[in-house]
């Protein structure tokens, strides 16, 4: 199964995927898009392409900047750009707003705050609506800990990836289990109560031995969620990557018993699974919207919120709108002097098609609960079930492989199936080729 399904797959926090924006879509489109949305409900995502320190491991549209010129030019930035956005979408309510990065504390302690004053002027927000930030824990200072409490942040994601040291050395993130420890300590003594943990497996040097101590370990702080990421080596999209060691990353078999030992160890400690590489508390709001079928995949991965709609702020940040996705230029200067001009900085996307939000839908439900009712979903975008699946190559051979099990046009995904479920979605997307590419492999 590993040698016929093990290749390169979108993460399908969105359809169609990101590979597929292009340039005919813009500034108009975003800006029209915008003003549709007008007295509804929409989640924020603020973008902080910045950190202390590079990890050679990262994916993220991110860079080491600690120069206070930059740093000063891009808050402006994101108050013009946040300014921009509440003239086209006036009356716009906020259900959630997430900062992340790159880490959104090296943007500064008065600019953070200075950013998230301005949204509070120019939105109105549900009083319920999460508020989380990514957090480096190595620099989780008592000042910015201050900063976050005032600026109404009620969950923190720790990075920690992994806390071995040969792994931590060949991925260029030193960061002892003590740092995070009293990180937490503080955020909860700050008044932030709610931590996630963020890990990798997948990387360089690291086996099963050391995944299941650094599982041990991590487990033992209580978080309340877990987000456990497979590694994505893509060098040709991150060139700062090729400063890992190919030759040291754990082969396809291994990768897979890894992801086994992750489940097992978390669902053990009384995390339950949601969706794909997420685990939390079974009281928490995450569990609970996956227990009662609300769970959503967005750009921002999974999330309770009641609306899929994203305005995402900053440079490289997308937004998912009703019409489709932008995505504003990740080159930072670019996005600095777009919004010195006084226009949005949109530099692609893409409109959605009656056909893309069928497919969507179906690949949102998989992603999500593992299964898919195909005749209901036909029925929500007037298409004859029978006729959609009869087009859609591949499902014949994921159910002769014991993958999938389809029942009365219901596709489930097989327990067998669930660690190959990229590769499920893939057949229901028209623009996938399966060749090597910007994708990772499972």
């Amino acid at each position: 199964m590993l040698a016929a399904y093990d290749r390169p797959v979108p993460r399908y926090t969105s359809y169609p995927t990101a590979a597929q924006f292009s340039t005919a879509v813009g500034v108009a489109e975003h800006a029209r898009w915008l003003g549709e949305l007008t007295g509804g409900l929409a989640n924020l995502y603020l973008h902080i392409p910045f950190c202390e320190q590079l990890c050679w491991y990262c994916a993220c549209h991110t860079m080491a900047m600690r120069r206070p010129g930059t740093l000063d030019a891009y808050a402006e930035a994101l108050l013009r750009e946040l300014d921009l956005v509440a003239a086209q979408a006036p009356d716009l309510m906020i259900d959630s707003i997430q900062w992340g990065g790159g880490t959104p504390s090296q943007i500064g302690v008065h600019r953070l705050l200075g950013v998230a004053r301005r949204v509070g002027s120019l939105f109105d927000r549900r009083s319920d609506g999460e508020i989380s930030m990514e957090v480096d824990p190595r620099y989780c200072t008592p000042e910015l800990v201050d900063a976050m409490a005032a600026a109404g942040v009620t969950r923190a994601s720790l990075g920690v990836q992994d806390f071995d040291e040969a792994v931590q050395k060949a991925i260029n993130r030193p960061q002892s289990l003590e740092t995070t420890a009293t990180a937490i300590t503080r955020l909860r003594a700050g008044g932030i109560q709610r931590a996630n943990i963020d890990l990798v497996y997948g990387l360089p040097h690291q086996t099963l031995e050391s995944l299941a101590r650094t599982l041990d370990q991590a487990i033992d702080l209580l978080p309340d969620r877990f987000a456990v990421f497979a590694y994505a080596h893509v060098p040709w999209m991150k060139p700062h990557q090729q400063l890992i060691d190919a030759a040291a990353l754990p082969a396809g078999p291994m990768r897979s018993a890894m992801a086994k030992l992750v489940s097992q160890r978390l669902v053990d400690a009384d995390y339950h699974p949601v969706g794909l590489d997420h685990y939390a508390r079974r009281d928490d709001r995450l569990a609970r919207a996956a227990a009662g079928g609300r769970l959503r995949r967005t750009f921002q991965g999974y999330v309770a919120d009641e609306t899929p709609w994203v305005i995402g702020i900053g440079a490289s940040a997308i937004s998912s709108m009703a019409a489709g996705y932008t995505q504003n230029t990740a080159d930072v200067s670019a996005y600095g002097a777009a919004l010195e001009q006084g226009r949005l900085a949109t530099t692609r996307g893409i409109a959605l098609t009656p056909d893309d939000r069928l497919r969507g839908e179906i690949i949102e439900h998989l992603m999500c609960g593992y299964q898919a009712d195909i005749e209901a979903i036909s029925r929500r975008h007037a298409s004859p079930a029978d006729t959609f699946l009869a087009s859609v190559d591949g499902l014949a051979q994921l159910q002769r492989d014991g993958l999938i099990a389809v029942d009365h046009n219901c596709l489930k995904v097989t327990e067998a199936g669930r660690p190959f479920l990229r590769a499920i979605c893939a057949v229901f997307d028209r623009y996938y080729t399966g060749g090597e590419g910007r994708h990772s492999r499972l």
